[in-house]
């Protein structure tokens, strides 16, 4: 895979809306030192906080990482034509540790639907920021174990067990056993 460099990309976008950095930063609620950090890589952003930046742009993170995607509505699809929102953050790194891969059912916009499906190796977190977006949101753990945190409630998820809440509460989801979980989850109106 050809490295994806997040800073050059996040630029790139802010430059063609006609933003600075300051401008970026203030309608993404996030410091101004760190747009100008993620764009020069020497920060590597967590999904919470780029999804807040992009937010600022009025984009998802999958106009972001695939900008030319197919946008053919079909109703079915194959592993090989989900998109991937995120694997790119962490092209850098060979190990897997840490890592976050959230894969797109389609077009998700188009539906107002988004369906993920969600995988989180050992110690992945999506962020001490925590999420907060006006949407809905709810899944099921299919593989492994999740923490996820809803407000100032944070329970440990195993396989088959689900969640369902209200995005507008500050979440997070993390994991915090030794071994990868997988979800599939479903949020409308999109977020990521």
């Amino acid at each position: 895979m050809v490295e994806f460099d997040v800073g050059a990309r996040l630029k790139e976008i802010r430059v063609q809306y006609g933003m600075s950095q300051r401008q970026l930063a203030e309608a993404s609620d996030v410091p101004h030192g760190q747009i100008s950090m993620i764009e020069t890589n020497k920060n590597s952003p967590s999904v919470a906080s780029l999804r807040r930046i992009l937010g600022g742009l009025g984009i998802g993170m999958s106009e972001f990482f695939e900008p030319e995607a197919n946008e053919e509505e079909k109703p079915f699809f194959t592993p090989s034509d989900l998109r991937d929102l995120t694997s790119r953050l962490y092209s850098e790194r060979s190990e897997t540790e840490g890592k976050i891969t959230l894969k797109q059912v389609g077009n998700a916009r188009l539906h107002n639907l988004q369906i993920l499906h969600e995988t989180y190796e050992p110690g992945a977190d999506t962020g001490e920021d925590m999420l907060e977006h006006p949407a809905n949101e709810g899944g099921i753990v299919i593989v492994g174990e999740i923490e996820v945190t809803v407000g100032d409630k944070a329970i440990v998820l195993k396989a088959g067990d689900s969640f369902l809440f209200n995005s507008r509460e500050p979440h997070r989801f993390r994991n915090v056993s030794d071994r990868p979980a997988t979800v599939v989850s479903a949020c409308t109106p999109p977020y990521l």
